[in-house]
C-alpha cells in the first residue's frame, strides 16, 4: 500500500511539472493591437505631422524644375539614394549620396533650418517615394520625392523610364471594366514591436522598413499578370476612372485620400495574401506601399504603374505619363 501511495505521489508530481512547463510555453497574447494603435495615431492630430497625412496631403512630390531652381539659390538639400557607383557617374550638384538604409540616421543628424525643402532623389521616383513618406511620418515635413527620379534630370539617366513606356501597352488588351467587390471588414495585421504607444510603435516600424529596403515593397507587372489570383490588387485612383479605361482583372477600386482610413476601407485589406497597389506611375503607390507595410500589411507597389500597362490610353485621356518632355537635360556633375 505504501509503495502504491509513493507511486501515485510521483505521478501527481510529474503531471504538475508537465502542466507548469506547458503554461510557461504558451504564447503571450499582445496587450495592445499595435497595428490599430499605429493607424489611429497616424490618423490623429497627435502624430509628428499633426494630421492624417496619408488621407490629406500624400504624396509629396517635387518636379525637377523646382529642384533646379531651389538648388541654384541654396534653398534645397538633395539626398540621392542611388548606388554609389551610379552616383559617381553623374549627380545633381550639391547632392549627397546616402544609402536608403541610412537615410533616417543621416537626416536625424542634419540641421535643415537653412533649407526650405529636402528632395529625395532615386532612379525613377519610386524608391524615393517609399523613403519620403517614412520621413514625413516621422515629422520631416520639408521632405519631397523628386518626380520621375533622375530620369527627369537628364537624358543620360532616363533609360529606366524610357524602357518602361516603350513597352507600355503590353497589358492594354487585358484591362477590364468589370468591377470586383472589396473584401469584408476584417482584423488588422499583427505587429510585435513590443511597444504600446503610437509614437514608439512608429519609430520601431520606420527603422525596420528602412533596414528592410524597397525590395519587398515592389513588384513587376509581369509577376502580377502571371499570378493574378495570388494577389489582392488595389486600383488606387478615382472611382470614375475604374471602369474607363478599365483596370487589371480582379482589381478593386480604393479612392485616394479617403479609403485608407480605419473608419472607411482600410480594414477590408487582407492580412493573408500580398496586396498589389497601382496608380498611374508607381510613384504614389510607392508612398502607399510604405504606409501599409508600416501597419504590417504585405503591400507592394506595381512598378511604373499604368504607364507600363496602358500607356496609349493614358496619353489619349491626357493623364500623367512619362515622355521626352519630362526630361529636362539639366547639367550634372561627376
Amino acid at each position: 500500500m505504501r509503495n502504491s501511495k509513493i507511486l501515485l505521489l510521483g505521478i501527481l508530481c510529474a503531471l504538475f511539472v508537465v502542466t507548469s512547463c506547458s503554461k510557461k510555453e504558451d504564447p503571450v497574447e499582445p496587450t495592445v493591437n499595435e497595428s490599430l494603435v499605429l493607424a489611429q495615431f497616424l490618423e490623429s492630430t497627435n502624430n509628428p505631422l499633426g494630421k492624417d497625412y496619408v488621407n490629406t496631403d500624400m504624396p509629396s512630390i517635387i518636379k525637377a524644375s523646382d529642384v533646379q531652381a531651389l538648388n541654384l539659390t541654396g534653398q534645397i538639400y538633395v539626398i540621392d539614394i542611388r548606388s554609389a557607383a551610379d552616383f559617381a557617374l553623374g549627380h545633381i550638384e550639391n547632392a549627397v549620396n546616402v544609402s536608403l538604409a541610412d537615410v533616417l540616421t543621416h537626416i536625424d543628424g542634419m540641421d535643415l533650418s537653412a533649407y526650405t525643402k529636402v528632395a529625395i532623389v532615386c532612379y525613377t521616383g519610386q524608391s524615393a517615394g517609399f523613403a519620403t513618406i517614412l520621413l514625413r511620418l516621422m515629422g520631416y515635413e520639408k521632405v519631397f520625392s523628386m518626380k520621375w527620379g533622375m530620369c527627369s534630370w537628364h537624358t543620360d539617366f532616363a533609360t529606366k523610364w524610357l524602357n518602361a513606356v516603350a513597352n507600355g501597352n503590353a497589358y492594354a488588351s487585358q484591362f477590364t471594366p468589370t468591377s470586383s467587390p472589396k473584401d469584408a471588414i476584417g482584423a488588422m495585421p499583427l505587429l510585435a514591436t513590443g511597444q504600446t504607444t503610437g509614437a514608439a510603435i512608429l519609430s520601431a516600424r520606420v527603422a525596420a522598413l528602412f533596414a528592410e529596403g524597397y525590395g519587398p515593397a515592389k513588384v513587376s507587372n509581369t509577376e502580377v499578370f502571371n499570378n493574378l489570383t495570388n494577389y489582392y490588387i488595389v486600383n488606387y485612383w478615382p472611382a470614375d476612372r475604374y471602369a474607363d479605361p478599365g483596370h487589371i482583372p480582379g482589381a478593386i477600386q480604393y479612392t485616394p485620400k479617403d479609403a485608407m482610413k480605419t473608419t472607411t476601407d482600410l480594414k477590408t485589406l487582407p492580412t493573408n495574401k500580398p496586396i498589389v497597389l497601382y496608380c498611374y506611375t508607381g510613384q504614389n503607390s510607392s508612398f502607399l506601399a510604405a504606409y501599409l507595410r508600416l501597419l504590417g500589411y504585405d503591400a507592394k507597389s506595381l512598378l511604373y504603374g499604368a504607364n507600363a500597362m496602358i500607356y496609349d490610353l493614358l496619353v489619349a485621356k491626357g493623364w500623367t505619363v512619362f515622355n521626352n518632355d519630362q526630361i529636362m537635360d539639366y547639367p550634372y556633375v561627376l
